[in-house]
């Protein structure tokens, strides 16, 4: 009886950080299905050693501490998770049908706003953007662990220091070096829109329409004159409204065939987008998520990150079919 008890009590005390757990294990991992699995380990190596803990520091670090050591352990060894955009220039032939895609390379994925902490997303939106996570990819485990600890969740350098194992000079030296290798390779943030989840609705809204309607110069008012598309699995990428249009244009067996639910990625908006097939029925057949620029009267799409993965629908509570 105590031990049913005890595991109440526990499972009381601890379930409240699940969610943010989970977006702390995203951002570390890259990956929505190793984070939810690394959150399930971190519980269970919390509840193995519950016992012992003693109030020392707040629940809330103990179990940030315990995450943090699990997914060090987990990214002993693996390779970062891309986007396209981060492996090589965009390509200049739009119109050439796109290389067989590569079946080595663990893309990044992204994490749907619902199973992640709704203040983590309001209050710390641009620690998940999804070029920010990407970005966060191409440091070392430990920068990435310091700047995450630091910058996102305001850890104070002697608290990393003693999860690491290391020195406060050194976590202050490796969170600089982290900073400056992120500014190489991060978005510059003075150009992201804005949270505006009306804003971001309505041009999401007809962003639907223009595809739904195969309408492409409305498409083509929606779009920053830089945009980027990217799509993984392929490697292929394309920067610049003409050669985006150059490459939608040439679909034309998806023209006036897609159907489109609006969500939220990332704390972007996002798409999760279905195909019909020749019996009529539309099928999953990818999640997109919208990059926005610009101030609230005026924000364009910026990029577009097509997820050809079927599978992801059901990440956002979708069906892989609709009637």
């Amino acid at each position: 009886m105590a031990v049913t008890t005890d595991r109440d009590e526990f499972v009381r005390l601890t379930e409240m950080y699940r969610r943010e757990l989970l977006a702390h294990c995203y951002r570390m991992l890259g990956s929505v299905d190793d984070a939810e699995d690394l959150v399930q380990e971190t519980y269970l190596r919390a509840w193995r050693s519950y016992d012992g803990y003693e109030g020392r520091a707040s629940l809330r670090t103990w179990l940030y501490r315990i995450a943090t050591n699990t997914c060090l352990t987990a990214l002993e060894g693996r390779e970062r998770r891309p986007l396209p955009t981060g492996l090589g220039g965009p390509s200049d032939t739009p119109e050439e049908p796109l290389s067989a895609p590569p079946t080595d390379i663990p893309w990044l994925q992204p994490v749907p706003d619902t199973l992640v902490d709704p203040a983590t997303v309001v209050a710390a939106r641009g620690s998940l953007r999804l070029a920010l996570v990407a970005a966060l990819q191409n440091l070392p485990a430990r920068q990435r662990t310091v700047l995450i600890l630091r910058d996102v969740l305001a850890w104070r350098a002697q608290e990393v220091a003693a999860l690491l194992g290391t020195t406060t000079a050194a976590v202050k030296s490796s969170l600089q070096r982290a900073r400056a290798r992120l500014d190489e390779v991060a978005p510059d943030e003075d150009l992201l829109a804005e949270p505006d989840s009306t804003g971001d609705r309505d041009l999401l809204d007809r962003y639907v329409a223009a595809f739904e309607h195969a309408d492409m110069d409305a498409l083509l008012g929606l779009l920053q004159e830089g945009v980027e598309l990217e799509m993984p699995p392929y490697l292929e990428w394309f920067s610049g409204r003409k050669d985006v249009m150059r490459f939608l244009e040439a679909l034309e067996h998806e023209k006036g065939h897609l159907r489109m639910i609006p969500t939220w990625a990332n704390g972007q908006p996002a798409v999760v987008a279905y195909i019909r097939g020749a019996d009529g029925v539309h099928r999953a057949h990818s999640v997109q998520v919208l990059t926005l620029e610009g101030s609230v009267e005026d924000r364009e799409i910026a990029r577009i990150t097509v997820f050809l993965d079927p599978e992801l629908a059901g990440r956002f509570g979708m069906p892989g079919v609709l009637s």
